[in-house]
């Protein structure tokens, strides 16, 4: 089944680059040109991925990003300027999947488009193993994750997150671990987005309850474990 990627840019040249190479790679695209549209057109079609300027005339890319947020968990990859570092994290924080930095490969961002779909796919049925760490279970299969028998909503990405710390539970992972792990091999993006997913991933845990939020550790230095203690 072909997806669907709405762009969201302003730039004419960056659409047309990208419409020619999304299509050329048989995905369906959608075009919006300021942020107001792409609410609107992200509400009413529902695409798989979107591909989302931060630069953008009247609501910028930041509040379409947590407009979207809001209601749902369509996977978003933004495109950045390179002296947006800040903006990126806020990107990031907000609940963006991943980001590309101007001016960028398409080749590049092909292959991120390509990581985050696949990741967003749901797990097949084949894979119902449960996982189960202290208070905190796990099941693939369901998309689900609880603390005790309440359920903790994550997102795609957080809950990749945390499928990757619970198959190691006690096991220190290297930030570079978890971008292998979580985000892809050909993922080539900073330590950061590691950390600020972390920072996500925690605050949920936390909204369950404060216990599931410190099962996460961070190892200073090295990266970040799921404690098997309960």
């Amino acid at each position: 089944m072909t997806a669907t990627i709405l762009v969201v840019d302003d730039e004419p040249a960056i659409v047309d680059v990208l419409t020619y190479n999304l299509e050329k790679a048989h995905y369906r695209v959608l075009v919006a040109r300021d942020g107001l549209s792409a609410i609107e057109i992200a509400q009413k079609e529902q695409p798989d991925l979107i591909v989302l300027d931060l630069m953008l005339p009247g609501m910028d890319g930041l509040e379409v990003c947590r407009s979207l947020r809001q209601g749902g968990d369509i996977p978003i990859i933004m495109l950045t300027a390179r002296d947006e570092e800040v903006d990126r994290v806020v990107g990031l924080e907000l609940g963006a999947d991943d980001y590309v930095v101007k001016p960028f490969s398409v080749r590049e961002l092909l292959a991120r488009i390509k990581t985050v779909l696949r990741r967003a796919q749901p797990t097949p049925p084949s894979a119902p193993t449960v996982l189960r760490v202290g208070g905190l279970t796990l099941k693939p299969d369901r998309h689900e994750a609880l603390w005790h028998d309440d359920l903790v909503p994550l997102s795609t990405l957080e809950f990749d997150l945390l499928h990757a710390l619970m198959r190691h539970p006690g096991q220190v992972l290297s930030r570079e671990q978890l971008l292998s792990q979580v985000w892809g091999y050909e993922y080539h993006g900073d330590l950061r987005t590691v950390d600020t997913a972390v920072k996500r991933l925690r605050a949920k845990l936390r909204e369950a309850h404060q216990d599931a939020a410190e099962m996460l550790v961070t190892i200073r230095s090295v990266g970040y474990k799921l404690s098997d203690d309960d």
